[in-house]
């Protein structure tokens, strides 16, 4: 079989390993923020643990599985990626709904006020939307027990708004790095390393969506 065109091959490798980047750096930025949570030293420390385990790392591996080029499952077939990305966003949900829980405890025994911060106000927007995400998801694993038409129309309306859950999880673990309790341990440098580095995973999958689920639903409705 002939090779593609060297720069075909070129393109190919820069998005195979901007996706293994993108791999490596949720999967780094959860286990960061889990070292640095420390979790178990009081109920408050538990809230950044769920929290980037749901928006750090199960949310864009969630999405990033289902890429041709960058899921760590290339090998499996397209139903065993669906169901691994629904499980994903499954433990997404969960582990969201966890923190919010420790989150309340936590500010419930300080008697301090809720929904008081941007950073609040976005992450239980991106709870709800992960909500009406994994719905979504679960009518199009059985369109027909549902009696759903225009299966297409739905996937691409479930795939755009995968891509703002995205979005709205990466801005809320952004403005999460911006509260005292973050630049409390995390200065200089490596603040605006940090701040940076949620943004890549998210740079990715908007490439990933936009160039190809996208741009194939387009074509086909």
């Amino acid at each position: 079989m002939p090779a593609g065109p060297p720069g075909s091959r070129l393109s190919r490798w820069l998005r195979r390993g901007s996706g293994l980047l993108a791999h490596l750096a949720a999967l780094g930025l959860a286990v960061f923020l889990l070292l640095l949570s420390r979790p178990g030293t009081s109920l408050f420390s538990w809230h950044p643990v769920f929290m980037s385990g749901a928006f750090c790392l199960c949310l864009p591996e969630a999405i990033l599985l289902l890429s041709p080029e960058n899921s760590p499952f290339c090998l499996c077939s397209r139903q065993v990626k669906v169901w691994l990305h629904w499980t994903a966003q499954v433990l997404a949900l969960v582990a969201a709904a966890l923190g919010l829980a420790f989150i309340v405890a936590s500010k419930n025994r300080s008697e301090l006020p809720h929904l008081v911060s941007w950073h609040s106000l976005l992450g239980v927007l991106t709870l709800a939307a992960t909500c009406g995400q994994v719905l979504g998801g679960l009518s199009l694993c059985f369109p027909h027990l549902l009696g759903l038409s225009l299966v297409a129309r739905l996937k691409l309306y479930h795939v755009s708004c995968g891509l703002v859950v995205c979005l709205l999880a990466t801005f809320t673990v952004v403005l999460g790095m911006c509260s005292d309790w973050f630049q409390a341990q995390i200065k200089g440098v490596a603040w605006y390393f940090c701040l940076a580095l949620p943004f890549y995973p998210a740079l990715v999958i908007l490439n990933q969506t936009t160039g190809g689920h996208l741009l194939k639903k387009r074509v086909h409705t």
